[in-house]
């Protein structure tokens, strides 16, 4: 195995364990220490790493009760330099293999904190626009909930329009909701992303999925931006 970052040979180290259950490594050592996990304190509405239980962007949020449909984000990794590179190869340069980086992060990180709801809950991802989507050969949000333990479902269309990443803080804000609906969900869902930045995109999505009798939206994304 060649790490999928650097083409360095990977080591596999065998023990009992994996003898049996192979844990396939995809980075090398280096590299996989270059991934920073959220760890500590963080925001319990956004996981946001600080020192508040909720911080100061949430409690804008939570002024704002209709716009707010989002019960808490939960995300793994911080948003460093490496992160970043490693983004923009696997979404704007089309390295799809480069997703199943993330497969085992995913799954440990969902268990403990989805664990009591997993057996009733929906993942569903937010969606690219068909262009967006085309262009790019592949929804990096599918792609992360495949890997969780649940049910996934494609029930959300997202209207064309300009990318969120060349947008400013403000405008993705007070953006138009770009999302509706193809089926009601009755049930708890977890939305999937790639990168939680300001919220402004799992709280439209959650808008629509609760005008449509969804009691319950919560947001799991790979990084906190």
């Amino acid at each position: 195995m060649y790490c999928l970052w650097c083409s360095e040979p990977i080591i596999q180290q065998l023990t009992w364990q994996n003898f049996f259950f192979p844990d396939i490594k995809k980075l090398c050592v280096y590299c996989d220490s270059l991934l920073e996990k959220i760890d500590g304190d963080r925001c319990h509405k956004c996981s946001r790493q600080c020192d508040q239980a909720i911080c100061f962007d949430c409690q804008r949020w939570e002024k704002e009760k209709e716009r707010d449909t989002l019960f808490f984000n939960y995300s793994i990794f911080q948003y460093n330099i490496f992160m970043q590179e490693l983004i923009a190869k696997w979404k704007y340069r089309g390295d799809v293999e480069l997703g199943n980086i993330f497969r085992d992060a995913v799954r440990k990180g969902f268990t403990p904190t989805f664990a009591a709801m997993k057996k009733h809950a929906i993942a569903v991802p937010i969606p690219l626009s068909k262009d967006r989507e085309k262009e790019r050969g592949f929804n990096q949000a599918k792609i992360l909930a495949d890997f969780l333990p649940i049910k996934s479902e494609l029930v959300l269309h997202r209207m064309e329009g300009e990318k969120q990443s060349k947008k400013s803080r403000k405008e993705r804000i007070q953006s138009i909701n770009p999302f509706t609906i193809t089926k009601s969900i009755n049930k708890p869902v977890i939305l999937v992303d790639d990168i939680y930045t300001t919220g402004t995109t799992l709280r439209h999505a959650g808008k629509v999925l609760k005008e449509n009798g969804c009691p319950e939206v919560f947001g799991f994304t790979l990084i906190r931006g």
